[in-house]
């Protein structure tokens, strides 16, 4: 098991490194399509965001005794929360982001144990889920800003 602090490390690391990226767009490249599939860089933040919150529920259940494992259909929440967040504004999207973020992080650190399941989705919903992200994010922000970067 990795150490609390290293997990922390290891997800400031992943954050600074996509909002760099994003922090270099306008927030008229923010709204192009193309990153993946329809979505643009706005829809990526949202994704990230949005799996955030769910990790947050996750570890509030943990904290309070409540968890109950279950099936998760990835695709039709990751359709869901698509569906949910394209149509917001910019500004709406990049703030409920940084909530979820800042949220994420709090109840993460409030945790008096980190088991395995607090762990997983940690990772998954913070560094893993950057690093899966990242490497196609590179192209599609250096394309955007005409091959520069």
């Amino acid at each position: 098991m990795t150490t609390k602090r290293e997990l922390l490390q290891a997800e400031g690391e992943g954050w600074n490194e996509l909002h760099g990226l994003i922090d270099s767009l306008t927030p008229q490249q923010i709204e192009v399509p193309g990153y993946y599939s329809d979505w643009s860089a706005k829809d990526l933040e949202a994704h990230i965001g949005a799996w955030q919150a769910e990790a947050v529920q996750i570890f509030e259940q943990l904290r309070y005794d409540t968890y109950r494992k279950a099936d998760l259909d990835v695709d039709a929440m990751n359709q869901k929360f698509y569906e949910a967040n394209h149509d917001l504004p910019v500004s709406v999207v990049h703030a409920e982001a940084w909530a979820a973020r800042i949220r994420f992080m709090t109840v993460f650190n409030e945790l008096n144990e980190v088991t395995h399941i607090a762990e997983e989705w940690f990772v998954e919903s913070g560094p893993e889920h950057y690093a899966e992200h990242l490497p196609r994010f590179h192209e599609w922000v250096q394309a955007l800003l005409g091959g520069a970067g």
